[in-house]
Parts: structure tokens; C-alpha cells; sequence
């Protein structure tokens, strides 16, 4: 009993998640079988609030908490161990969480997993003045840099900017068959569109956070506020987090109600969630295993076998923040520096997310394909880069991508409440891409525990030269234990 126990206080959470979608979709389809006619809007929005309410907590999460983690991350680098090693571990992360999130927009792009839905009516359409803008691939993508500079922070919080082409007034033909050589010669102007410039926010947050680091101790103040304010909005975005299993049983609900056929929303659904596994699984062993063969010409499957417990911790608590010190101290009894776990774990865990990166890519075009939205090349770079940063900015706990991922949907121009189409999976798939963002964090410190041995010699002597006799009495100790 004491070990059932546990296990239900261990994972309560997924218990209670798994309770709220399997009930909701009962009464969601119950409800459905009993009324005569199709349920109206009002009365989907009245069994969807508290969900509503949900979703609007997330939402208020998002800024706060991307920025706050951002800052204090990139702030609070500990260069001084050795520029060379520090810059070994960011170009890693860097490199394994774009390669994410490019292998998961090809797989989603070439599987289609929520191809075949229902056409959006005109009406559906009109409420998105993004669907109906007339747009240049070369204006997209001028705008993606636009955006990546706001003028105004406080305004990139609730606006970004969009070029706007304006019909004229002499033109004869069909607008809704004007090619891009008409385009061209129309006149445009610079419009906002009601959407948190989440680039933007992103950019000025790494500058903010360099410039914190460069500073020493007179700019220690500012990042220990930042990382104070990160950790308080993790606390609150856990809170947030525990209403989860009410807000899915609404949001599902709510879904099921209005859902024409069950049967062909379970079918993408779970193309959906093949999709994903089969982007982890292909990341974690095959894109992960050639950086880590090109950078130490070695294969990590050794490595990986030695980390059946860290794995097993990162599935069964679905945080990378909970399994830190477990895999902290079985990457010190596979022999790797303490200097380099203890720099490149922390980093790890805060900002290196492949798994939710990639999660992320693939939920925001799954969903743009469920409603018909047209997943332009300028838009598909905008998911890029924004669920890079959603990655980063995501909270180590269980299920905080829900909060980043509204982010990505705001990017291809989708209502958060898009994501009740994944909520019904979400609580698994997070285990899923937990467990590949620990395996990453653990083959990152390998690798530059690898490339780094001769800096690490030369700190060590450094240290045993400026050191006084006392200590030399325990650096000596250390190297005989």
C-alpha cells in the first residue's frame, strides 16, 4: 500500500489529467447524443469558460516568465570557468535545438498529420484578418526582422508589426486571384497586429541578459531579480499548472460537443502523436548521435545505456528540473568533470528543451493543418525561430510547454483556444520529450567534457599555482580520491 502509495502522490498530476480528457470526452459525447440539435455557440462557450479561464491564465504567463528565464539564463553563464568551454556548450544547445525544430517541421510537413479537415466557413475565416491578407514571401520575411527590433518593448507585448498591401483603387481584376507580380506594384504601409511580438521580447532579453553577465558584481543586483522573478513564475505556472486537469476536462468537453465525427479527430489525432514520437526518436538517436560522432568521433550508445535511471527519472516525473541532481551524480560516476556537470546540467536544464522545441513545431503546423491555414515559407520560418525561443523560455516542471505553446500558435495566427485539438495526448507526449531533453543535456556534457580536457588541465594548474599551501593539501586529496 505504501508504494501505491506513492506512486499516486508521485504522479498525481498525469492521474488526474488522464481522468479529466477520459471524462470530458464522456460527457462531451454524452451531451452530444442527447441533444437533438447541434449544440450553438453560446452554449459551447458557456461549457468551454472554465476552460477559457484556463487558457487566459496561461496566456498571462507567457511574457513574464519567457523573459525572466531568458535573462537570468543567459545572465548568470559562468564564463569565468573557461570562455572556450562555456562557448562549446551554448553552440551545442544551439545547434541540437534548431536541428529539432527543422526535423520536426519536415516530418509534419511531409506526413500531414491533420490533413483532411473540414474547410473553416468564410465566416470562421473573416474572425483572422491574417487569412484573408494578401502577402509577399519577400514582405514576410522583412517583417520577421522588423519584429526581431521593436521600437517599443511595451508595445511589442501586445503588437507586432506586419506589412500591409492595400488593393488599389484603379484595379480591375479578381482579388482573390491577383498573382505576386500584381503584388508587387501595390501600395503597402506598415500595420500592428493585436499578437505579443515574441521575437522581439526574445532579442532584447539575450542582449539584456550579455549585458548582465559582462557586468560582474555591479550588475549582479538586476540578474538576481531576474532569477528571483523566473523562479516565482515557475511557482505560479505550476499552481497554474495543477487546475490543468479541470481546464482539459472543459476544454475537451466543449470539443467533443461541437466535433462533427470522433472517430476522424481520434485518427489525426493519433497520426499527430506519431508524428512526435517518431521526431524524438529520430532526434535523440540518429541527429543527436551524428553531432556527437562529427565533434569526438565516437558513437554515444554507451553512453545512453549508462543512463537508464536519469531516463527512467526524466519519464516518470516528466521534469528536467526534478531529475537535475539524480543526473548530476550518475554523470559524475561515469568520470566526467564536476566543473563541466555542474555548468552545463544547470544551463541544460534552463534553456536546452530539443524535445519540447520540436513538440512545439510540429502541435503549431498539426493544428494550422486542421484548420486549412495556409503554412507560407515566411510563416514556417517564424515557428522556426519562435519555438526556438519557446524552448528556452519553457519552465523545467511537468507540462509547462501548454504556456510556450500558445506562444507558437499566436505565430502562425491561431486563437490559444486551438489547443484544446492536443490536450487529449499532451500529458504523455510531455514525458516523451522530457526524457530526449535530459538524454541531450547528458551526451551535451559528455562531449564537452571530451573537447574540453585541455582547458580543464590548464585551470587545474592555474589553480595549483595561485593556490596557498592549505589548499594545495586538499587539490591533492581530490586527485587521490
Amino acid at each position: 500500500m505504501s508504494k501505491w502509495r506513492t506512486f499516486v502522490r508521485n504522479n498525481l498530476l498525469t492521474i488526474l489529467t488522464v481522468v479529466g480528457v477520459i471524462a470530458g470526452t464522456a460527457v462531451g459525447s454524452t451531451l452530444r447524443s442527447l441533444s437533438k440539435e447541434k449544440w450553438n455557440q453560446r452554449e459551447t462557450m458557456y461549457l468551454m469558460f472554465p476552460g477559457e479561464i484556463f487558457l487566459r491564465m496561461l496566456k498571462s504567463l507567457i511574457i513574464p516568465l519567457l523573459m525572466a528565464s531568458i535573462i537570468s539564463a543567459v545572465g548568470s553563464l559562468d564564463l569565468s570557468l573557461s570562455r572556450k568551454i562555456a562557448a562549446r556548450a551554448i553552440l551545442y544547445y544551439a545547434t541540437t535545438t534548431v536541428c529539432a525544430v527543422i526535423l520536426g517541421i519536415i516530418l509534419v510537413i511531409t506526413i500531414k498529420p491533420g490533413a483532411g479537415a473540414i474547410a473553416a466557413t468564410a465566416s470562421e475565416l473573416s474572425k483572422d484578418e491574417g487569412l484573408k491578407r494578401k502577402v509577399l514571401t519577400q514582405d514576410t520575411l522583412l517583417d520577421l526582422i522588423r519584429n526581431l527590433f521593436p521600437p517599443n518593448l511595451i508595445q511589442a507585448c501586445v503588437q507586432q508589426s506586419q506589412t500591409l498591401l492595400i488593393q488599389p483603387k484603379n484595379f480591375s481584376g479578381n482579388a482573390d486571384n491577383v498573382t505576386s507580380a500584381d503584388l508587387v506594384h501595390w501600395p503597402f504601409k506598415e500595420n500592428y497586429e493585436n499578437t505579443t511580438n515574441v521575437l522581439g521580447l526574445v532579442v532584447f532579453s539575450i542582449v539584456l541578459g550579455i549585458s548582465l553577465g559582462q557586468m560582474g558584481d555591479s550588475g549582479k543586483i538586476l540578474c538576481d531579480f531576474f532569477q528571483t522573478l523566473s523562479e516565482a513564475m515557475m511557482n505560479i505556472t505550476s499552481w497554474v499548472i495543477w487546475i490543468s486537469p479541470l481546464g482539459v476536462f472543459f476544454l475537451v468537453a466543449s470539443k467533443m460537443v461541437e466535433t462533427d465525427s470522433f472517430l476522424d479527430q481520434l485518427h489525426r489525432l493519433s497520426f499527430y502523436f506519431a508524428t512526435v514520437i517518431l521526431g524524438l526518436v529520430l532526434h535523440g538517436f540518429g541527429t543527436i548521435s551524428i553531432i556527437y560522432f562529427i565533434a569526438v568521433r565516437r558513437l554515444p550508445f554507451k553512453i545512453i545505456g549508462q543512463l537508464s535511471q536519469v531516463l527512467a527519472t526524466a519519464f516518470g516525473t516528466a521534469s528536467s528540473s526534478a531529475t537535475m541532481p539524480i543526473t548530476i551524480q550518475t554523470l559524475d560516476k561515469m568520470g566526467l568533470d564536476p566543473r563541466i556537470t555542474r555548468f552545463v546540467i544547470p544551463v541544460g536544464a534552463t534553456i536546452n528543451m530539443d524535445g519540447t522545441a520540436l513538440y512545439e513545431a510540429v502541435a503549431a503546423i498539426f493544428i494550422a493543418q486542421l484548420k486549412n491555414v495556409e503554412m507560407t515559407f515566411g510563416k514556417t520560418v517564424a515557428v522556426c525561430v519562435t519555438a526556438t525561443a519557446a524552448s528556452i523560455g519553457a519552465a523545467g516542471i511537468p507540462q509547462a510547454g501548454l504556456v510556450t505553446m500558445v506562444m507558437v500558435l499566436d505565430t502562425v495566427g491561431l486563437p490559444a483556444e486551438e489547443v484544446i485539438n492536443i490536450l487529449a495526448v499532451d500529458w504523455l507526449l510531455d514525458r516523451f520529450r522530457t526524457t530526449i531533453n535530459v538524454m541531450c543535456d547528458c551526451i551535451g556534457a559528455r562531449l564537452v567534457d571530451i573537447l574540453s580536457v585541455g582547458e580543464l588541465d590548464k585551470i587545474t594548474e592555474m589553480d595549483r599555482l595561485n593556490a596557498d599551501p592549505q589548499e594545495l593539501v586538499e587539490m591533492s586529496k581530490d586527485v587521490h580520491n
